[in-house]
């Protein structure tokens, strides 16, 4: 059997000491390693595979290396993968290990303190709190007994950071690239939940619109179930009632889906007749749909890598503050938006 490689392999390789290694490893701040010495450090440490032995190192520091992601049944909805994947990657990065704990989404006050004390018992360092439909939470008390950070929402007592997506900027961008080719008749079909998305999609609607001096006509905007089966019916109502949308911003890609088989069945062509755009970028819908769906990506990865990052930076310095963030989101172009198709006859056929 291999001998296991120790820190003091690494000392000797690199011609420090075994305080020096132990410094840049752990990322110390008192321990004055340049940061040319730190760098080649952690070369060592990685060509020689080492690792270092946590139990030790937390009976040392009184830190166990791990946090906790305390989530809001998002572990259970469609994007959560990115969310956990951007927090492992950066956790992995800075050498800790991430437990998750799945909680209600309805959960009572009582609930949420025994999930938050479940991962205080595990002797976490910090913990992520993550939820959806919220604009603000009040967190745990006992939340405020460690490094936290929200993921989704804002505290409602100031005194966590938090990171939430742009959802009204994400929407004006998505109008704004539609306005940009000529689109001026453009239908919004948003969710008819009263979540914090469909206030912020819709908000980014009307920016974008005013913000071109574009009016808006109510026959282009309808609110329907947040489903392809919502977006169906969005769609038909809106050709139905004499909108005649040229384009269609879709308030997510489920919709959207919805959106193309109504547009089909009228012998409408994407982007030929009318351009549509989506929101959220979720996989695989956009590269599944014929042409492809341009749509407008929330930041999920980046804000469980920011949390992950604001956590780390909060454990390494006491005396270290975080400022909540306002994540932008990207619009990821596909086949799905052209100009508008200015001989189409206003009688729902396709022109020739």
């Amino acid at each position: 059997m291999a001998r296991r490689v120790g820190i003091k392999d690494v000392a000797q390789e690199a011609g420090v000491s075994l305080t020096t290694v132990s410094h840049a490893l752990n990322d110390s701040l008192n321990g004055r390693v340049n940061a040319e010495t730190r760098e080649r450090i952690k070369e060592v440490a990685r060509r020689l595979n080492y690792h270092p032995n946590r139990l030790a190192r937390g009976l040392r520091t009184n830190s166990s290396g791990m946090i906790g992601l305390l989530t809001e049944e998002i572990a259970t909805t469609p994007h959560a993968g990115r969310i956990i994947l951007g927090a492992q990657e950066a956790a992995s990065r800075h050498n800790l290990t991430l437990a998750i704990i799945n909680a209600a989404l309805q959960a009572d006050a009582d609930e949420r303190r025994n999930d938050v004390v479940a991962l205080l018992d595990r002797h976490v360092d910090g913990i992520i709190y993550a939820t959806v439909y919220h604009d603000t939470v009040t967190p745990p008390q006992e939340l405020l007994s460690v490094p936290a950070v929200l993921i989704g929402a804002t505290d409602r007592t100031g005194k966590l950071p938090s990171v939430v997506p742009d959802e009204r900027q994400g929407a004006a961008d998505a109008v704004r690239d539609l306005l940009a080719v000529g689109h001026r008749r453009i239908a919004f079909l948003n969710g008819c939940e009263d979540v914090p998305a469909t206030r912020g999609r819709l908000l980014g609607y009307h920016d974008a619109m005013a913000e071109a001096g574009v009016p808006v006509d109510p026959r282009l905007q309808a609110e329907v179930e947040s489903e392809a089966r919502g977006g169906y019916a969005g769609t038909m109502r809106l050709l139905e009632q004499g909108g005649d949308p040229t384009a269609i911003f879709a308030y997510n890609d489920r919709m959207a889906m919805g959106v193309y088989r109504a547009l089909a069945e009228r012998r409408r062509r994407i982007p030929q007749d009318v351009s549509v755009i989506g929101f959220d970028d979720q996989a695989p819908i956009p590269e599944s749909l014929f042409p492809g769906l341009t749509t407008v990506a929330l930041p999920h990865y980046e804000m469980g890598a920011w949390a992950v990052e604001t956590l780390a930076t909060l454990l390494g310095d006491e005396a270290a503050t975080a400022d909540s963030v306002l994540m932008p989101c990207r619009t990821v172009q596909r086949e799905s938006i052209a100009k508008p198709h200015k001989t189409r006859a206003r009688t729902g056929t396709a022109a020739s």
